[in-house]
């Protein structure tokens, strides 16, 4: 097919002009989607919080009896240990007669006092659920061990009569005082206030990793001692 000067010219216009209209389409397409990406970007974040909103995250809470089971894993909660240290002075035979048979010792006692909560005497009526709050009432706190240490305890004197060797039994009824004395001075010093309080912190935080926001400890109420008239 032959094809004229003149027809080449149209041919090659009407190609050139069908390009121009492409890429003026093309460009005009990709300009439109720049102006429109923030929309639908922002569209989409839209969407997200709506549904989101409409289905929040739940909140479960467990069963306080099922808290009970894992409270009482830990048995005995140890929260405070004392160190305490006290001089006892134990003698027998003293008077007139202690130069000959006498026997007297001084005793450096050194010891630890253990205080805690006892959470297996946990029962479910300690533990309530109201309104997503905890409520825990916690057995009272108690004293769990006082004992001396006996390579820190020793014997820093001791009188003996010249007629006797000493009382065999005496330091041990010395040891015997010393650890009641070491028991007494922790009670004292508020061990058992202490420990208590302690066993609180702890049990706030493992409350928390079981799903509970808000936990109250209720303090139990104080036994009477006023004796009830006699009839």
């Amino acid at each position: 097919m032959n094809i004229t000067k003149p027809g080449l010219i149209l041919f090659l216009t009407l190609l050139l002009a069908s390009l121009m209209v492409g890429v003026s389409l093309y460009m005009t397409n990709r300009a439109l989607q720049e102006r429109l990406s923030p929309i639908q970007e922002l569209t989409g974040k839209l969407s997200t919080q709506v549904a989101q909103a409409l289905s929040p995250t739940p909140t479960v809470l467990p069963d306080p009896v099922t808290i009970i089971r894992e409270v009482r894993s830990l048995a005995r909660l140890e929260t405070i240990q004392f160190s305490v240290e006290k001089i006892i002075t134990a003698e027998v035979n003293q008077g007139i007669l202690a130069p000959l048979i006498g026997d007297k010792l001084l005793l450096i006692a050194h010891g630890y006092v253990i205080a805690g909560i006892d959470l297996g005497k946990l029962q479910p009526a300690d533990l309530k659920v109201e309104h997503g709050v905890l409520y825990v009432q916690l057995p009272e706190a108690e004293i769990f061990v006082a004992t001396l240490d006996n390579e820190k305890t020793y014997i820093y004197d001791r009188e003996t009569g010249l007629l006797t060797k000493g009382a065999i039994d005496l330091e041990t009824a010395a040891r015997r005082v010393a650890e009641m004395e070491i028991e007494k001075a922790a009670r004292e010093d508020g061990i058992l206030i202490l420990a208590r309080q302690n066993a609180e912190s702890y049990l706030y935080l493992l409350f928390q990793e079981l799903g509970f926001h808000e936990i109250i400890f209720v303090q139990p109420e104080p036994t009477s001692t006023v004796q009830p008239p006699a009839p």
